[in-house]
């Protein structure tokens, strides 16, 4: 077993003496320094196994300048992120990337306005080596605030916010909601309908006003009445379908912005006496299995990784920080394909 079970906890000029290196070299071993030569890194990871050395982290954090974590941002109430499987999807992406570079994972939520004074206090704190934001709105001040605590930062979704010139590069990860919405439509189009209304997101965010593009893009002289906004809950759905049907009867089919809304759209169709798809087609987007597939009839859908998302967000906020000390430039944008998946309800 290892020799800190039997006394006390070892040091690193222990894990020095036992590989037959100097502490500067064990040092640069242990804590991911470059520089040395394979075969001492070797007796060096030997060494830490055999006496079960553990690093200090606060010395660590001195040597590396690094804290080994990294805060997750979510800029939409406490509710909604437990409710929604979408941002459950996304963390558990960012929390394997995370997990594989042994760097931790600190939630932030938002809850109101005074919530961004104590997320600037603590990542202007030195807590966490860079941020991670998702779901912000426009003019969201999270962009601003990791500038002004000199961190660096990746985005889930394509910036809507004022961003300076001096800033004006901002790595960010999505889907391709605009092409997405495009092949929904198209999709609906084929099966013949001909009144096909659209339940959107909330107009400030981008990936409800590309969706919303994307409809726009196949039916560029859509009846402005064939439009009723949502939120992203199955409520709002709710509300906009029986908006739209008291509004346009006529419909016969209908693209909702994302899962949740179509499954909120589907149980007023329902309840208005629709068939589904006999009467109104129906497709959503997201592509949740625990959506798509629970609803009755399973829902059509255009498929985004939701969960592959969160990892490429925290695989380049990870990159960049090994890059940080030679100047590297913030990494491109990043744009992830979207699938049409076709189910019952369409």
């Amino acid at each position: 077993m290892p020799e800190s079970l039997a006394g006390a906890r070892p040091t690193l000029e222990a894990v020095a003496a036992r590989a037959g290196v100097s502490r500067a070299t064990a040092s640069r071993v242990v804590n991911g320094g470059a520089g040395v030569r394979p075969p001492l890194v070797e007796k060096v990871t030997r060494a830490v196994e055999e006496l079960g050395y553990v690093p200090n982290h606060a010395a660590r954090t001195l040597v590396t300048r690094r804290t080994g974590a990294v805060a997750v941002i979510i800029a939409e109430p406490e509710i909604r992120i437990f409710s929604d499987p979408f941002f459950s999807q996304q963390i558990r992406g960012i929390s394997k990337e995370l997990t594989a570079h042994d760097t931790q994972l600190v939630l932030l939520l938002l809850e109101g306005p005074g919530d961004y004074d104590r997320i600037a206090r603590y990542l202007a704190g030195g807590h966490v080596d860079g941020a991670l934001a998702f779901s912000l709105h426009t003019d969201d001040p999270i962009p601003a605030i990791t500038r002004r605590a000199g961190i660096p930062a990746v985005y889930g979704g394509r910036p809507n916010w004022s961003v300076p010139a001096e800033h004006r590069t901002v790595p960010y990860v999505d889907a391709d909601n605009r092409g997405g919405a495009r092949a929904a439509v198209r999709y609906l189009e084929d099966l013949g309908r001909r009144r096909i209304a659209h339940i959107a997101g909330p107009r400030d965010q981008t990936s409800a006003t590309d969706r919303l593009d994307g409809y726009r893009d196949v039916l560029p002289g859509a009846d402005p009445a064939l439009i009723a906004e949502g939120a992203f809950t199955a409520a709002s759905g709710e509300r906009a379908m029986a908006e739209l049907l008291d509004r346009c009867p006529d419909l016969d089919a209908v693209f909702a912005a994302n899962d949740l809304m179509a499954s909120g759209a589907l149980r007023v169709l329902k309840e208005r006496g629709r068939a589904v798809p006999g009467d109104v087609a129906l497709v959503g987007f997201d592509d949740m299995d625990a959506i798509a597939e629970g609803t009755d009839p399973p829902l059509t859908t255009v498929r985004q990784d939701i969960e592959g998302q969160g990892r490429l967000m925290a695989r380049l906020l990870l990159r960049g920080l090994d890059h940080e000390r030679a100047g590297a430039p913030a990494p491109d944008p990043v744009i992830t394909a979207t699938t049409l998946v076709r189910r019952a309800s369409a």
